[in-house]
């Protein structure tokens, strides 16, 4: 695929909109770039898992937004007109520690033209930056409100601290976009930082209770939080030696989204959401075990789940 905006000949399984960046990793052995940003990440996990997918974001014409294309269309996701509107391409710097976690330091700008979605995918997802930097969010909040009642929507926050407001108005911005949403995943950072005090099922409540018909719960090596208004179960995590935990989260939503997508007439039954948990963690596990993020394709998870 040519490393440019594409429109797709045929519609798409899944939309993708948020931000598209480089990771800049500093450790021990030096500094190295990777395509990045969580939105991308997913959109780039479900390319290699397969799935028809195409990506809304906001990138430079420069060297840095053109090895983002070139990532993407490696996949074969599409990069939807309008995606590479800026003068410069964000960056994130990770600092990696000895365990494998990283900390990010952000240079990026948000801002999306006024868009509507070009036909309706199955299922249109979004979260982390996009959704709450402005003057992008507000476009953001407003492909959600398009596709009310035309595909299912999933949203995943991925809380950065660093670049939001104060509690107060985060919380309400992430409140503001539940409903919007059937599925909000999360990871145990996020679900402390937007519910301090509360528990994880607490947490997975409040979002049940603003509306999602799902909310999931990341939790490391712990395994993940499986929530419905009618069930909680609890998925293991699949064991992995880390080499680094860039992607993991998103690794997981794609996977996540693809189980979504395949799960056939069953709902969210409790054999439902423990089929997509494992798959998800499964796809989490691969992409620990690997520098950056660096998702399975479909024949890796298939692989992994036959053992």
């Amino acid at each position: 695929m040519n490393p440019t905006e594409a429109v797709s000949p045929e519609p798409l399984d899944v939309v993708v909109v948020g931000e598209a960046l480089i990771d800049i990793v500093d450790s021990p052995d030096g500094q190295t770039e990777y395509p990045g940003g969580s939105p991308a990440n997913v959109a780039y996990g479900l390319g290699r898992l397969d799935v028809s997918v195409g990506l809304l974001t906001a990138v430079g014409r420069d060297s840095r937004g053109e090895a983002i294309a070139a990532h993407l269309g490696s996949a074969g996701v599409v990069l939807l007109p309008g995606s590479q509107s800026l003068a410069r391409t964000a960056t994130a710097t990770a600092e990696i520690a000895a365990d494998g976690s990283a900390e990010y330091t952000f240079e990026i700008e948000w801002a999306l033209p006024p868009a509507t979605l070009p036909y309706a995918p199955k299922i249109l997802h979004t979260g982390s930056i996009a959704a709450f930097l402005e003057p992008g969010a507000r476009v953001v909040r407003n492909l959600l409100e398009q596709a009310q009642g035309g595909c299912m929507v999933t949203f995943d926050p991925n809380i950065r601290a660093d670049l939001l407001g104060s509690h107060a108005e985060a919380l309400g911005i992430f409140e503001g976009l539940v409903p919007l949403s059937d599925v909000v995943k999360l990871s145990e950072d996020d679900a402390g930082w937007l519910y301090p005090g509360k528990s994880l099922e607490e947490a997975a409540e409040r979002i049940l209770g603003l509306g999602a018909d799902l909310a999931v719960v990341t939790r490391g090596g712990s395994g993940s939080l499986m929530a419905t208004r009618a069930t909680q179960l609890t998925v293991p995590a699949v064991r992995s030696v880390v080499a680094d935990t860039i992607g993991a989260g998103d690794s997981y939503m794609s996977a996540l989204i693809m189980g979504l997508l395949l799960r056939g007439s069953e709902g969210l039954a409790p054999t439902v959401l423990e089929r997509i948990g494992q798959t998800a963690s499964m796809a989490a596990s691969i992409t620990v075990s690997r520098p950056g993020a660096n998702p399975p394709t479909h024949r890796e998870l298939l692989a992994g789940m036959a053992r």
